[in-house]
């Protein structure tokens, strides 16, 4: 029998929410093979069957979450029936000489077995009370120290926590793996340790107490819906990213007047010329703000806050954030920076379909430095977005408009367009920001400034 598990989805993608099953029980299936589609909070795979056999079991029915590493099918490939053959000839050999010894040597087996827990007896004593900390719930870790969980093999529910409201540390998570006692907690409460086990609805932060909701159906009729694949994990992202990162926004509005003629300009002569490739302003501003990044390195970046280390990333990979009918997605142009502009566009375009009709692929997710938003095809005059962790910075686009504006003392109406970049304030620093900003202005605010740095 072989069993199947769910592989590794992608980069930080641990769990996916099981579509369709393409056999059932008791079928037959051929290897490579479609055998199921996962949603996960990126993408929507089918993964296909490793070995062809008769399918014993299926693990989960359509709208289950699956865990990456869990069993999700048991498949009869024959390979069991394969090694029956010589297992009782390689058992025989063994077995005349138990039975020569008799019960004496059943006997002087037995003594070693019991001796050896009894050496090691203390290990097993301070691991014992492991289950007692199981939870029913959340578990209060930071995000670290649930990647360092999952790479150890640690189930977080286990291991006790010596941190604010029982949270667990990676000094826990180092004692646990030891086998050795826990840290006293940080209450100084005895072995019971009862700050371990949060009452339902704590937070480990300080003087932040998450009250249970009310039941509104007591109001008038509700309808409820599970939190699921992509919106669930906007949901996590966008909290990490708030309680994580030290958010700081600087404004502007560029004039883009000149630039917006040339762009129509452009796609005017494509037009006549019977090409479909058109130019966007979001890509525009997404090849000049690659070709900025490069002078501001500290926005194409992340921050390790448990190396203590700065990673600047000399690669130009540049996402965009497109709405679905399933959620906020953000899929990521590759090599923006070495890109021409009709590239960009039609790069952006096919990704933008792609995650609307759900065959965009987890690679197509992966390896962002940058995030540019627009939401003025929308409306809305600015925003204030958040930062796509664990990047540093994210830049939003409003909604383009002819304006009132003074030039040379003179009121004249212009082509603006407002700017809005968030920051990780760990990263860079308000002057950073502004310098930025202006360098960005400049290229969209005069072609030729654009032209310049694209040869």
């Amino acid at each position: 029998m072989f069993e199947f598990k769910l592989p590794d989805l992608g980069e930080g993608v641990h769990e996916g929410e099981l579509l369709k099953w393409y056999v059932a029980e008791g079928d037959v299936i051929a290897e490579d093979a479609p055998l199921v589609d996962v949603e996960t909070d990126k993408a929507a795979v089918t993964i296909p069957s490793p070995r062809g056999g008769r399918v014993v079991r299926l693990s989960g029915a359509v709208g289950d979450t699956l865990k990456v590493g869990a069993v999700i099918a048991v498949i009869d490939d024959g390979a069991a029936a394969a090694a029956a053959a010589p297992a009782p000839a390689a058992a025989e050999p063994a077995a005349p000489a138990r039975e020569e010894a008799g019960g004496q040597t059943a006997a002087a087996e037995a003594p070693p077995k019991p001796a050896a827990p009894a050496a090691t007896a203390p290990a097993p004593a301070r691991a014992a009370p492991a289950p007692v900390h199981d939870r029913r719930g959340p578990v209060p870790a930071a995000p670290a120290t649930r990647r360092v969980a999952r790479e150890m093999g640690i189930d977080l529910a286990a291991v006790p926590g010596s941190g604010p409201g029982g949270r667990i540390t990676l000094e826990d998570l180092k004692a646990f793996a030891a086998g050795g006692a826990p840290r006293p907690a940080a209450a100084g409460t005895g072995a019971e340790e009862p700050a371990a086990a949060p009452a339902p609805g704590a937070s480990p932060i300080p003087l932040l107490d998450l009250e249970p909701l009310p039941d509104f159906s007591e109001f008038g009729p509700v309808e409820k819906e599970a939190l699921r694949s992509i919106r669930r994990k906007v949901a996590r992202k966008m909290v990490t990213s708030m309680v994580l990162v030290p958010h700081v926004v600087h404004m502007d509005e560029v004039d883009v007047t000149e630039l917006e003629a040339a762009r129509r300009r452009e796609n005017a002569r494509l037009e006549a010329a019977g090409e479909d490739a058109k130019l966007t302003m979001l890509a525009l501003v997404m090849k000049a703000t690659a070709l900025c990044l490069r002078q501001f390195p500290q926005f194409n970046a992340s921050l390790d806050p448990f190396r203590g280390e700065l990673i600047y990333k000399k690669y130009y990979n540049l996402g965009f954030a497109a709405d679905t009918a399933r959620g906020l997605v953000v899929p990521v142009v590759k090599g923006v920076d070495r890109k021409n502009l009709r590239e960009i566009s039609a790069a952006i375009a096919e990704l933008a379909r792609r995650a609307r009709d759900g065959s965009i692929g987890v690679e197509d997710f992966r390896g962002g430095t940058f995030t540019v938003t627009n939401i003025g095809m929308l409306g809305g005059t600015g925003l204030i977005p958040t930062i796509n962790y664990p990047e540093v910075a994210i830049l939003g686009m409003g909604r383009i408009a002819d304006k009132p504006v003074v030039r040379g003392g003179e009121i004249v109406a212009r082509t603006m367009l407002p700017l809005t970049l968030a920051f990780d304030h760990r990263m860079a620093d308000g002057a950073d920001a502004a310098r930025f900003v202006n360098e960005l202005m400049a290229c969209l605010t005069n072609p030729l400034a654009l032209l310049s740095r694209l040869v």
